[in-house]
Formats: structure tokens, sequence, C-alpha cells
């Protein structure tokens, strides 16, 4: 049995009340870490083309998260956090500092990912519908995928620093990215941002015992896979499968683990 040597460790997860944040803290939480979930229940897409199950869990809080990581013997709480707010990060880290003690992981996860476009095309290749690309769609993406990252990263580097931690990791989820994202165009732009922010992060913390990676999931069943995914998912790629979050967690348990503590300033792309 391989050690990970992650017990007793403190982890901060966002967006983690469904799919890779919340497999992502029953995976560590399972390995002895300390999880501290946030989450913001959104209103409904009422989209026809995506799975009524992905309206259920993008509008519910963590308790089912909580139940299933205490049930198991795991230490757990969650909060409701708006991560547009740019007094959020902040106020997080005291947060998971009063309950649980100095944050060691931190899993950038949460998205305000939305669909947007240069074209008059109405609706994407799924059948979602598209926006076009405007200050409100920039604002909305930018201020969760980039600003809330870049935040939650300057804390944790400043609290790190300050009490002499030798020990750290940061994790964050891309998608898209620097070649661009048809039809998620902001989307693809936040995560490039949130990438470099990222691969900053690992030059510069490397001397105070830190990691910083980005992991680039394939594509991932969170409850918004349709028919139509499937068959595209089926008929190109690598594996030719739909990925589940627990395959996601997995890689990101392994980067916060001992056994990935060589590996940094890198995106691991998953397929």
């Amino acid at each position: 049995m391989i050690d990970p040597h992650l017990a007793g460790k403190v982890a901060l997860i966002t967006g983690a009340n469904h799919g890779i944040g919340a497999a992502t803290a029953v995976a560590l939480a399972a390995e002895g870490v300390a999880v501290f979930l946030t989450y913001k229940r959104l209103p409904p897409l009422n989209d026809p083309a995506t799975p009524p199950a992905y309206d259920q869990a993008r509008g519910s809080d963590a308790g089912e998260v909580l139940r299933r990581i205490r049930e198991a013997g795991g230490t757990a709480e969650a909060a409701e956090a708006d991560l547009a707010d740019p007094r959020t990060p902040k106020a997080l880290f005291d947060q998971v500092e009063k309950t649980f003690g100095p944050v060691e992981i931190l899993v950038n996860n949460a998205s305000g990912w939305l669909s947007d476009t240069f074209t008059p095309a109405g609706r994407d290749a799924i059948g979602r519908p598209l926006r076009p690309v405007d200050a409100e769609t920039h604002e909305r993406q930018f201020a969760v995928d980039v600003r809330a990252p870049a935040l939650l990263i300057s804390e944790f580097a400043r609290r790190h620093v300050e009490r002499g931690a030798s020990w750290g990791r940061i994790v964050g989820l891309t998608s898209g990215g620097p070649e661009g994202f048809p039809t998620e165009v902001s989307y693809g732009a936040a995560k490039a941002a949130q990438e470099n922010y990222t691969m900053s992060a690992a030059h510069e913390l490397g001397a105070y015992g830190v990691t910083a990676n980005m992991v680039y999931p394939p594509v991932t069943d969170t409850g918004w896979v349709n028919a139509e995914v499937e068959q595209l998912v089926a008929e190109s790629g690598v594996l030719r499968e739909v990925a589940q979050p627990e395959d996601v967690a997995e890689v990101i348990t392994f980067l916060a683990s001992h056994q990935g503590r060589k590996v940094t300033a890198q995106t691991i792309r998953m397929f």
C-alpha cells in the first residue's frame, strides 16, 4: 500500500457541492484530509439540451457531500460563498483556519461557466443556447475563473510564507486554454489566464515547498452530458469514453500526495 502522506492536512476546495469538486473532496477526505468545501447554489439553466439532474446539482448545497464524507469517517465542513466577490477569498481562509487550521491544499475548481461566441450562432453543437460576448459574460466568467483563483492563491501564499510553512499544494482545473475554445470563448480565455497565474505560483512558491499544477480533464459527466455529447466522444479522442468525476479526483489527489511532490508547473491533460 502506498501512503500519500496526506493524513492531517487541510484542504480548501471550491465549487464542491457536485461534480469534480465533490469527488475531490470525498477522495481527499478518504486519505485523512480535513476538507472545507465551498459552493454557490445556482439558478436552473432551463435548457432542454441539458439533463434536469444537472440543474438539480447546480442548485444544491453541499449537504450530500458532507454526509458521504462523514459517514465514511472523514472530516468536512462547508460554506456557501460568492467567489465573484473579491472579499470572499480572505474570508474563506479565515473561516477554514478557525475550523481546521491553515490551508495546505488549495483546489481551484469552481467556475462561472457560460457559453458565449463571436458568431451569430444561436446554439452550440450539442444544442445549448449561445449568447454574444459582452461585458456581462466577460465579468461573470473572469470574476470566478480568474480573479477568484488569483486572490485565493495570493491569500494561500501570504499565509504560507508568514507562518514559515514548507509544504503546500495548489491545483486548478482548466479546459480550452491558449488555443481558444469556440462557442465558450470567455470560458477558454479565463482558463488560459488561470493557467498562467498557477504556473507563476509554481515558479515563485517552489522555494517555499509549494507545488502548483493544472488538471485538464477529458469530457467529464458532471451531470451535463447528454446523448449528443456521448456520441461525439465515442467518435473522437483517444479513449473514446466520457470520464467520471472520480477519475479526475484521482489525478488531483495524486498531485496533492507525497508521490506527486516532484510534479509542478504542469498542465496534466487527461484523455
